[in-house]
């Protein structure tokens, strides 16, 4: 299930809608193959009638943790839009969290020899939000997943420079907010913030 576009912001585009990686659905998969064999063997050497009921219920409860995998990776999304990070999840009752660009510090990733083989990883991001560090687990390509984010960071800061000149129509306290950050990020210097919050306020 794709992000929904309308909650998208007008001016935003997105830019990487992820589902988990598929390594996500491993350790229910091999529970239920595991399941299965069992089952075949018990009756292929005609073990207790016991036994046999042991596997059917590990084979309908394995199957049924494999569904459930399902529906919760069709329902997360990791998102990265022009203006923020997104992580969505949920079947019914839906939370996550949103980061703006201009509020993350730096962006880490890790893989095991395995997950590097695999393409897949955890993400880590640090930021001016209140929970200041945030843990994506099972990324699909990390190492690319970060270089998008730093890309996407760029252009916000471009963006900026380029719409506070004419703040018409633009949320001002929205773009004073991303002025601070970028200010506390170090990639505006304290006059610099100060000349372009002037021409927002003026």
């Amino acid at each position: 299930m794709p992000y929904p576009k309308k909650l998208l912001n007008d001016y935003e585009t997105l830019a990487l809608d992820l589902h988990p990686h598929w390594w996500y659905f491993v350790e229910a998969a091999v529970a239920l193959v595991g399941a299965v064999i069992l089952g075949i063997v018990s009756l292929a050497f005609g073990w207790p009638i016991g036994v046999k009921w042991v596997a059917v219920v590990l084979i309908v409860g394995c199957a049924v943790w494999l569904a459930a995998r399902y529906v919760r990776w069709m329902t997360t999304n990791f998102v990265i839009t022009s203006d923020r990070v997104i992580f969505r999840h949920g079947v019914f009752a839906k939370s996550g969290i949103e980061i703006p660009l201009e509020r993350v510090n730096s962006v880490h990733f890790t893989q095991t020899v395995m997950e590097r083989l695999l393409g897949a990883g955890d993400l880590l991001i640090e930021s001016g939000a209140e929970e200041g560090r945030q843990r994506f687990t099972d990324v699909r390509n990390p190492d690319r997943v970060q270089n998008l984010i730093h890309s996407q960071m760029e252009k916000n800061e471009d963006r900026m420079f380029n719409r506070t000149g004419s703040a018409s129509g633009v949320d001002v306290a929205s773009q004073l907010e991303k002025l601070e950050g970028m200010r506390d990020r170090g990639s505006l210097t304290h006059e610099e913030f100060e000349s372009q919050k002037r021409k927002l306020l003026g």
